[in-house]
């Protein structure tokens, strides 16, 4: 029998000071850039506690979002199988970023879930998604039957090297300013039925592009920077590629299965105008009109690998996704990663 899987509970975390781009702008040392509000779609971004006593990192970060997550679910931390670790910042103090030991293993040992195998994977904002589709291959093999996937990004480090170090308007640091902060948690299982269940996800890496946009020290100072060539890496072409990707996966059940049909698509929130490109492209592939699109970009910024899930978690909230919603998500990332996930979603709850 195929195990069917399915989002059962989601949690997120996400840290109450807000910094506006307004401030982001007044700080640079680069005059007249006043439009950064305008070019990206973003006035607000979230930002982690600095103060010693407070410090929040990339592990709270994570570790609040899976508290928030059980609280919604119907599993206790001692029975899951796996927890998936997809975090791009992997901080557990000021300046102190951990490749070892897993993060999946330590978040394991925080909330006790002492049975649970442990796994980080790493894939640029397309992290959750990709911890997602291996969680979900692990389910239908077998190997589990229930897991947690988790990240927390700690990314506004890299804005405050780009405010200390941006020198031009010309300078690759430029896309670190619409960096925010967020963790979320999506706990998946096989219960899945045609009311809830996770029906396709699937990415695709075009390595040509790997060293357009990359998370790295800095080469000026002893902070973490995000150097991109906005122009190289958001090509049409790009673009083109992952929806075409997108769609063969989509028409995978055979040409005489019915059209799939969404309610609403969630794109990576880094770029209100790019966004809204990639809408349009989407009604013709996908057929018209095109699904309404979910965003929170306004408010919470680029949140990395955390985005597309803080988007659906932010409008499960706010009650805008009627039990029953069929959602898309298209994957942008660094990589170049593109694909994307569809999903029906009831019994969710925020």
């Amino acid at each position: 029998m195929v195990r069917r899987t399915r989002f059962e509970a989601i949690g997120r975390y996400t840290p109450e000071r807000v910094r506006t781009t307004d401030e982001l702008v007044a700080a640079l040392a680069v005059p007249g850039v006043t439009s950064l509000g305008l070019v990206t779609g973003i006035e607000n971004r979230r930002v982690c506690d600095a103060h010693p006593d407070r410090y929040e990192s990339s592990f709270e970060l994570a570790e609040r979002a899976i508290a928030d997550c059980l609280r919604h679910s119907g599993y206790a931390a001692a029975e899951l199988d796996i927890i998936i670790s997809a975090s791009i910042t992997r901080t557990r103090g000021n300046g102190i970023h951990c490749g070892a030991p897993p993060f999946a293993l330590m978040l394991r040992n925080a909330i006790g879930a002492t049975r649970a195998r442990c796994l980080d994977v790493s894939n640029a904002c397309a992290g959750m998604i990709t911890g997602v589709l291996v969680l979900d291959r692990m389910i239908k093999a077998g190997i589990v039957r229930n897991g947690i996937v988790v990240s927390g990004e700690q990314l506004s480090p890299a804005a405050e090297t780009a405010v200390r170090e941006i020198g031009t308007r010309s300078d690759p640091q430029f896309s670190a300013l619409t960096l925010g902060d967020a963790g979320v948690a999506m706990l998946v299982d096989d219960r899945g039925d045609d009311d809830d269940e996770i029906r396709y996800v699937e990415l695709m890496t075009l390595a040509e592009g790997a060293e357009l946009c990359l998370g790295m020290p800095s080469n000026r100072s002893d902070g973490i920077a995000l150097y991109t060539d906005n122009r190289a890496m958001q090509t049409d072409a790009h673009y083109r590629q992952g929806l075409d990707r997108l769609a063969t996966v989509l028409a995978s059940a055979g040409p005489d299965a019915p059209a799939e049909t969404f309610d609403f698509c969630i794109y990576h929130q880094f770029s209100g105008p790019v966004i809204e490109y990639l809408h349009d492209l989407v009604g013709p592939r996908f057929g018209e009109p095109a699904p309404t699109a979910l965003n929170v970009l306004r408010d919470y910024g680029n949140t990395g690998s955390t985005s597309h899930f803080l988007v659906l978690h932010e409008h499960l909230r706010q009650q805008r996704i009627p039990k029953g919603s069929k959602i898309l998500m298209f994957a942008q990332a660094s990589g170049i990663v593109s694909g994307g996930l569809a999903a029906t979603i009831s019994r969710l709850e925020a």
